[in-house]
């Protein structure tokens, strides 16, 4: 199958120049990303989701080593792959040589000369970041006890869709600046990412967490570097209604993440009145959307009001992640994406 070319526009040369740069590297966190690159890939999402383009990766195999359960993440960078032509081999630790203590230097490098990409999810940063040391190909974070970023790009597709559509179906990326995401909820790897990321795009991210629940403090220093950069702020707030107050989209996720199971009863007294429910929504701009990067408990951190509500957008938030990683995979391995030969 051919591959279709966008026609020639400003938005489309400037998502071109943004993924000249791309092609080979890896994505281990969203501050990887430049401004320009971030725009770039989710212009190339909203292009593949709405069919004006099309890229073909003739035939290229994406590895998944998934160490942590996924629902979401597995399946839409399985098809996703599919859609660019290529196919994705599941290297589950439990019956590979990885889940029996085979060195990552050795599993890398092996790897490189079967795969084109290895997608890992996984509990701590520093083994996804010694995967991407010793591989030659392109590694990519599909979930770290510290960041999401695949996550994060499918969420800013989902604002940028509800607050940027144009009139042609395309997407205006300046229209995101300005405005406020709240996220409710433990400072987690979702929240790191979605701070780098809303920063990068100047999209102002409030942060509401009880007392000992704040995100990281380099990546909050991080973020507000990026953030000083674009004319955004990132803040952390104490108070629910606080965090909610104006804001444009209303965000949370589980309170106890994978790994924390024995810590889940205590979470749930530490976040009660935390819930985003139809009374926080009041509080929001009135054109607020409701997100969750799911599973989602209803009736602990979202109510089934706000989950199933006319102002909630989970469920293409979902989709989407099928969309912003198709871009993702499209821009590190498409030849159609690699600067011009000199």
């Amino acid at each position: 199958m051919a591959s279709q070319p966008s026609p020639p526009s400003g938005v489309a040369e400037a998502a071109r120049q943004g993924l000249e740069g791309l092609r080979g590297r890896d994505l281990l966190s969203s501050a990887d990303l430049s401004a320009a690159e971030t725009r770039a890939l989710l212009l190339l999402a909203a292009d593949l989701k709405s069919g004006r383009r099309q890229i073909h990766l003739g035939g290229k195999t994406l590895g998944l080593i998934f160490s942590k359960s996924s629902t979401r993440t597995r399946v839409s960078f399985t098809v996703a792959m599919t859609r660019l032509g290529g196919q994705t081999l599941d290297l589950n630790p439990q019956v590979t040589q990885v889940g029996r203590g085979e060195p990552v230097a050795d599993t890398a490098r092996v790897l490189s000369r079967y795969v084109d990409a290895l997608a890992i999810r996984t509990f701590a940063q520093s083994e996804l970041e010694e995967y991407a040391h010793w591989a030659s190909i392109p590694v990519i974070n599909a979930l770290t006890d510290l960041e999401h970023p695949c996550q994060a790009l499918a969420d800013y597709l989902t604002l940028a869709e509800c607050f940027g559509r144009t009139g042609d179906g395309g997407l205006q990326l300046d229209a995101l600046k300005g405005l406020t995401l709240s996220y409710l909820g433990d400072g987690n790897n979702v929240a790191h990412s979605l701070m780098l990321c809303g920063a990068l795009l100047g999209v102002n991210v409030r942060i509401g967490c009880p007392l000992g629940f704040e995100p990281d403090a380099g990546v909050l220093e991080r973020s507000r570097q990026l953030a000083a950069a674009s004319g955004a702020t990132v803040e952390v707030v104490h108070e629910p209604v606080a965090t909610v107050h104006g804001a444009h989209a209303l965000y949370t996720d589980v309170w106890a993440s994978m790994g924390q199971e024995d810590e889940k009863a205590e979470r749930e007294r530490a976040f009660s009145g935390w819930c985003l429910d139809e009374a926080l929504i009041a509080e929001a701009d009135s054109r607020a959307i409701v997100l969750h990067c799911l599973p989602a408990y209803r009736g602990l951190e979202i109510s089934a009001g706000a989950i199933e509500g006319s102002s909630s957008r989970v469920f293409d938030q979902a989709e989407n992640r099928l969309h912003a990683q198709q871009a993702l995979l499209a821009a590190l391995l498409s030849p159609e994406c690699a600067p011009p030969t000199p």
